[in-house]
């Protein structure tokens, strides 16, 4: 092998190696480039998934079929508000709310078991609970407010601004018929009565404070010329209609008609939100509305429609005309929910 030849081999070599020297950065940097991309990558991989609101299950546009409710005249004005937004904010079923009274709202829910909430200005009695529990019902209670209880007369009566528990029983029962043996100045005209029926909870409730040493609820029954409804409406019509009548019901029916009513103080205190609150006022008491868990948890839309009504209350029940429940009984009834959907 020549000088010459040998001499040709070893720059080619030398140039060989050279280029290859230069070119090894270029064919390094899509290996540059994958490592830059690999922390977003993996940031992208570890992003938490989008949280998911357990109460959506719940929203009135996420369930559907019947609601049927029934019983107190008292809280009809509730639950039919109630009925009314829940269909407004997109549930397409259908809600019927009867007013029956608390006794009838008990009667379908605990023994005819047709309905899948009642109604009730009374707590639920012994023996009503045994017949719910006859049939399979636990009844759970919530309560959802405070009602007033008011005495009213008419806008016309010019003479009477209030009275006694005591009286009340009196002109009940019968053993006051005229205005003047209530006090010698009023008018010498026979006192009309309007009352709910023995079916509701205002009867029971009002014969229960105010008749007790007066022959109770069948005295009241028995009066003479005494006017009976479970239509509050219809005993508002009757009170409006002489200013010698007087009747009593729910505080949301005084409001409602607070134009051609008047009510009266109850021993000098008049039915308030302050006296409520500070528990002066000698007529006031809880409402409720009564399910059980199976219905909640076998009727997705009851269960909707509860935690629909007792989240919305704060903002509808003065406006309804009633009184909010104290704190710890709201708080009671959202854990009653809450339990009996298992959250």
């Amino acid at each position: 092998m020549s000088k010459t030849f040998r001499t040709f081999m070893f720059l080619l070599v030398a140039l060989s190696l050279v280029l290859a020297a230069c070119g090894a950065p270029a064919e390094e940097a899509p290996a540059a480039e994958a490592a830059t991309e690999a922390p977003a990558a993996e940031a992208a991989a570890t992003e938490a998934p989008a949280e998911v609101d357990p109460m959506a299950m719940y929203a009135p546009d996420a369930v559907t079929g019947d609601i049927i409710t029934a019983g107190s005249s008292t809280v009809f004005p509730v639950t039919e508000r109630m009925a009314e937004l829940f269909q407004q904010e997109g549930f397409t079923g259908n809600v019927t709310v009867d007013s029956i009274g608390s006794g009838g709202g008990y009667e379908r829910f605990c023994v005819a078991g047709e309905t899948d909430i009642a109604n009730a200005s009374r707590g639920i009695k012994d023996e009503e609970v045994a017949a719910c529990q006859s049939i399979g019902r636990e009844p759970i209670e919530f309560r959802v407010g405070t009602d007033a209880l008011s005495v009213v007369v008419s806008s016309e009566n010019d003479f009477l601004t209030g009275l006694t528990v005591e009286q009340l029983g009196q002109i009940f029962s019968g053993e006051i018929t005229t205005w003047d043996q209530v006090d010698a100045s009023y008018p010498a005209e026979t006192i009309q009565v309007y009352s709910p029926g023995a079916d509701s909870g205002t009867f029971d409730y009002f014969v229960e404070e105010t008749m007790e040493d007066f022959g109770g609820a069948e005295a009241l029954l028995a009066r003479e010329g005494a006017q009976f409804s479970e239509d509050h409406n219809v005993l508002v019509q009757g009170v409006v209609g002489s200013p010698y009548a007087i009747g009593y019901f729910g505080y949301a029916y005084y409001v409602e008609n607070a134009s051609t009513l008047k009510a009266l103080a109850i021993e000098g205190v008049e039915p308030t939100q302050d006296a409520v609150d500070a528990g002066t006022y000698p007529l006031a008491r809880p409402l409720f509305i009564y399910s059980t868990a199976e219905i909640m948890q076998e009727k997705p839309q009851v269960a909707a429609f509860i935690y629909f009504y007792l989240t919305n209350l704060e903002d509808n029940i003065v406006d309804v005309g009633y009184f909010p429940a104290p704190a710890a009984d709201f708080e009671a009834a959202m854990s009653a929910w809450e339990t009996a959907v298992g959250k």
